[in-house]
């Protein structure tokens, strides 16, 4: 995968196949589904690209490269 929108793209498309199978064999019990604020397909995106990366170590690559140069491509 060569571009970071190619791989957001699978991922949220994985998310989108998954998560209503995946909710469905969850126990939730009286409690509410409680609302998520960030997709998730943002956040799993961030750590498969990592593991793409020639970063050793996970805080030097959110410090380094997320922070710096993909700021306005997750800007929450």
């Amino acid at each position: 995968m060569n571009s970071l929108l190619e791989l957001f793209c699978d991922v949220g498309d994985f998310c989108h196949s998954f998560l209503p199978k995946w909710e469905k064999q969850l126990f939730l019990g009286d409690a509410s589904q409680r609302q998520r604020t960030r997709s998730l397909s943002e956040v799993m995106t961030i750590p498969i690209r990592f593991h793409q990366s020639h970063y050793r170590d996970f805080k030097a690559y959110y410090t380094d490269y997320v922070l710096e140069r993909l700021r306005g491509e997750f800007p929450a």
